[in-house]
Parts: C-alpha cells; sequence; structure tokens
C-alpha cells in the first residue's frame, strides 16, 4: 500500500535550484492567521465563517470523522485550513510538470510568525501567486521594502507575478445594495459585507496595476447542470503566450471579483478573458449594462519588467468549489508555458 508524504510542523524551505524551462511556484497567503481566526464570531461581516458554520450550510458533505471535533478545528481556523488543503490537488499537478515542490507561504502564520515578501521567498521562485484573501479590517499593507523586492524579482527574465484579490461584496453604504448583492450570489456563508484585499490593493498600487477588484458575481452555468460553467470568453488575440489553450472553463464559486481596468492604456493591460454572469437575480453591475466580468488579465513586459503579471482569482487554483480537465490544464499551461 502506498501512503502520501507525511506532513510536518516547523519547517524550513530548502532552496530549489534553478533548471532551465522548470518553473518554481510560491503560493504566499495575505492574511494574518491569527487576526482572521480570532475575529470575534458575533461579528456579522467582514470575517470567515467558523468551519462549524460551514458544517451547518453544507450539511452532510463534512459530517465524517476527519472533519468531527476529535480531528478538525471547528472555529475560524478550521475555514483557513480547508483553504490550505485545498490547493493539494495545484500543487501536485505543477510539480508533476515541473518537478520542483510547490511552498505554501503565510504573511503571519498559525505560530504568529512573520514572513515578509522578500528575497528568502523569491531568490527560488519563478512564479509567484499572491492570494489576496486578508479582510481589510485586519490591515495588511505592502511595505515599500516589499514593493521593491517584487519589482526587484520582475526585471529577472522568465518570471511571472499572479495577482489574486479576491471579492469586495457590500462597499456600500446602502443597505438595500448590500442585500441586493448578497441575493445575487446567493451563498448563505458570506456576510452582507466582506470586503478582501487591501495587502494586494497596495502591491498593485505599489506596481502600478491599474486593476481594482470589485463585487462578488455568481458566474452563469449550463441550464440542468449542477454548476457546469458557461465557456469563458476569450481573447486568444491577446493570449501571446498560450495560457488558455484548451481550457474552456474554470472552477464554479458563487461570488467572483470583477477586475476592473482603471487605465485607457490599450497597451498597458490585456483581458484575456471574461466570465458571463449568472443574470437569474439582480445585481447593480448588471444593472449598469453588464453581462460579463473579467476573470483573467496579463500585463506584458516593459522596458522596466522583463517578468509577467497575471491577475486571476485565487479560487481558480483550489479544488474546494469543484475542478475538471479544463483547470488542470490551465495550471499546466501556467507551469510550462
Amino acid at each position: 500500500m502506498s501512503y502520501p508524504s507525511p506532513r510536518f510542523y516547523n519547517q524550513i524551505s530548502t532552496p530549489r535550484k534553478f533548471i532551465p524551462g522548470k518553473r518554481r511556484f510560491s503560493v504566499y497567503w495575505t492574511w494574518s492567521y491569527p487576526w482572521e481566526a480570532n475575529r470575534d464570531i458575533t461579528e456579522m461581516d467582514n470575517r470567515f465563517s467558523t468551519f462549524t458554520e460551514v458544517r451547518r450550510v453544507l450539511w452532510p458533505f463534512y459530517e465524517s470523522l476527519e472533519y468531527s471535533e476529535k480531528m478538525f478545528l471547528q472555529g475560524i481556523s478550521g475555514t483557513l485550513e480547508l483553504f490550505h488543503l485545498s490547493i493539494v490537488r495545484f500543487q501536485q499537478v505543477v510539480e508533476s510538470v515541473t518537478g520542483f515542490h510547490v511552498p505554501d507561504y503565510q504573511r503571519i502564520d498559525q505560530a504568529g510568525q512573520r514572513l515578509p515578501i522578500d528575497e528568502r521567498i523569491l531568490n527560488d521562485t519563478d512564479t509567484l501567486m499572491v492570494f489576496g484573501l486578508d479582510h481589510m479590517v485586519t490591515e495588511q499593507e505592502a511595505s515599500q521594502e516589499e514593493i521593491e523586492a517584487i519589482k526587484k524579482f520582475l526585471k529577472r527574465e522568465g518570471t511571472c507575478l499572479v495577482l489574486s484579490p479576491h471579492h469586495d461584496v457590500g462597499f456600500s453604504q446602502d443597505l438595500n445594495q448590500r442585500q441586493q448583492e448578497y441575493k445575487h450570489h446567493g451563498d448563505p456563508l458570506v456576510p452582507r459585507q466582506q470586503r478582501f484585499g487591501t495587502y494586494t490593493r497596495s502591491l498593485m498600487k505599489g506596481l502600478g496595476v491599474p486593476v481594482e477588484n470589485r463585487f462578488g458575481l455568481r458566474p452563469a452555468t449550463v441550464a440542468g447542470t449542477k454548476n457546469q460553467l458557461v465557456p469563458l470568453k476569450k481573447q486568444m488575440d491577446f493570449d501571446k503566450r498560450g495560457w488558455l489553450n484548451g481550457v474552456n472553463t474554470f472552477n464554479f464559486h458563487m461570488h467572483l471579483p470583477h477586475y476592473a481596468v482603471t487605465s485607457d492604456d490599450p497597451k498597458l493591460i490585456h483581458v484575456l478573458a471574461r466570465q458571463p454572469i449568472d443574470m437569474a437575480h439582480p445585481h447593480p453591475f448588471i444593472e449598469a449594462g453588464n453581462t460579463e466580468f473579467n476573470m483573467f488579465l496579463w500585463m506584458p513586459p516593459n522596458e522596466e519588467r522583463a517578468g509577467d503579471i497575471l491577475l486571476a482569482d485565487s479560487t481558480i487554483f483550489t479544488t474546494l468549489f469543484g475542478g475538471d480537465e479544463s483547470l488542470e490544464r490551465f495550471w499546466k499551461n501556467l507551469a510550462t508555458l
């Protein structure tokens, strides 16, 4: 009988040597794990669900010994651990292509150990994935030292920065609009206000990335199916790297951010894929005349930057909300192109 490799704690990453043609991926969660996990659960907004709340809503999916109080954390920390577990398949797929393991870093981890983005992460990384799941109330911001370190990283040929700010639900002070947004996405685990991404927003500002994460939009699905997505609207003329070759869909998630482009310069950034919206329930973005939202974007290299910058939501790299052959093809494309 074969077993998966054992998990270990208090690990120190061993540097990965550069091998031409083999990309070294690193994942960086922008949250303070303690601050997120210690949030007051009597607060209605701007926190993750406890795992007990997840179990109640998704009953009986998690009603097994491995997710019981005997084996799994039941508070907010349990939900954070679900996110870590949900990228295991992505890590496995990337490692099968590159031969390199994919380290899973956190800005502030369970033990309160702080790790800013610096040369310790960047020196043995070719593709850095910044998963923006820090609630704004936890005040995570990229320092100037981190911004300069990433600028230096992107001067290296072959590098890629994937920015993944999550949704911004209920930013309006109008409570009726918050309720409309909630009814649109339909997820009882998401509060009427859940604003993510101060860290990635500050990083994008420092790097000159003209994008803002807005709303949490429900993607359109094929009628009569269980959340089979309507295919992406791809702009293959702009996809010079071929990241979307053989990719028709990502994966279903009830509330995805629209990556609004805030620059008029058509050469600065390209929208490579848009996702059709579920039009069954009204939303301010729909009422403004939109039927699709920006899902996957690319900033090509320029005179100051040799590396690529991509924008794609972190849920695209997890299996917490499903996954299929098209999604894994996308992961493999990122790992090889």
